[in-house]
């Protein structure tokens, strides 16, 4: 097997993953978001020192301790995933999961809008129109709620902030979920203990069976991760930026097909927007990578470069430093 293919599987095995995790967290219940939300960031932390110690790569923690400005984005890049996590267990929880899957459709749109407001980066016409479009979608989809759709917003959001606070640390994929889940660690156990003391949690109380799955929680964030890290260094952006949709799309699916959400004419008609959205700035962006790999253009704008890797992570899940995938996915 090539590295390409070899790259290929590991992608299309990283979406997979994601997009069906919303069956996942199903699994769940009777467990609340919180508690959920505690016992991801837990077990993570306790899978990813397994898999370093497996490794022998521990020494980086030394490292980092002395990058206090390291140390601060970290804790900005925690609280962001935590926010994203939190918001996507409790849309799932409860029956919304087709907004979820919005909010990682739109995605990457809102990684270009933060390229203009925070990066100060200057977009194609046909980057603009796709912006535009996908504006039209979320007052489309206001109309048809009744309210913004305010968890698509919050997950979309939380996730392109995160993804450019990542780019801008460098860490490499395991050791950045180490790190971040273990700034969380401390409140998500303290709070695991407290919901115990008072007989609210589930953990331990349903079955041996749900007991196990929270406990697989920590594994279900890793190894889609470590997959995607693996695509990433093996695969083209274009490429990788071609298969991403793979994730909201089975989200999508799940929501309409094995949950019977509701899709009325004007949500569905808010979704083809964003869809037309998506594909002008796809387009745009696979002609701006023929382009340049030909020589007739400067090189694409970090917010386009990193499209990507910021949209690519789904549910709560986290990709590798954009920066690390920028250096390496044309390998």
């Amino acid at each position: 097997m090539t590295p390409r293919q070899l790259g290929y599987l590991y992608g299309i095995g990283a979406y997979l993953l994601w997009g069906f995790f919303p069956l996942y967290l199903k699994l769940l219940q009777p467990a609340g978001p919180l508690e959920i939300l505690a016992h991801r960031i837990v077990w993570s932390v306790v899978f990813v020192a397994l898999v370093l110690a497996a490794l022998r790569n521990v020494g980086f923690l030394r490292a980092l301790l002395r990058r206090p400005r390291a140390l601060a984005g970290i804790g900005a890049a925690a609280a962001l995933i935590a926010l994203n996590w939190g918001t996507y267990i409790y849309g799932v929880n409860s029956d919304r999961v087709v907004e979820t899957a919005l909010g990682y459709f739109i995605n990457p749109l809102v990684v270009v809008l933060l390229g203009v407001f925070v990066l100060r980066e200057r977009l194609r016409p046909a980057q603009w129109v796709a912006l535009g479009v996908g504006a039209a979608a979320v007052a489309v989809l206001t109309v048809d709620y009744g309210r913004l759709p305010y968890l698509a917003l919050v997950l979309a959001f939380s996730f392109a902030g995160y993804g450019l606070v990542k780019k801008r640390l460098g860490l490499p994929a395991a050791e950045g979920l180490f790190v971040e889940s273990a700034v969380l660690a401390l409140p998500a156990l303290a709070y695991l203990l407290w919901l115990g003391g008072t007989g609210g949690a589930a953990f331990g109380a349903v079955s041996a069976g749900h007991t196990a799955l929270l406990v697989a929680a920590g594994a279900a964030t890793a190894i889609p991760l470590l997959m995607f890290a693996g695509a990433a260094n093996r695969l083209p952006l274009t490429s990788l930026g071609m298969i991403q949709y793979l994730a909201p799309i089975l989200q999508l699916a799940c929501g309409v097909l094995v949950f019977h959400e509701p899709m009325p004419p004007a949500r569905l008609a808010g979704f083809t927007l964003v869809w037309l959205a998506l594909a002008i700035f796809t387009t745009d962006a696979l002609r701006s990578a023929h382009r340049q790999r030909r020589g007739r253009r400067p090189a694409p704008t970090a917010a386009h470069r990193d499209l990507a890797v910021s949209a690519a992570a789904s549910p709560g899940s986290r990709p590798s430093s954009g920066q690390e995938v920028q250096d390496r996915g044309g390998r």
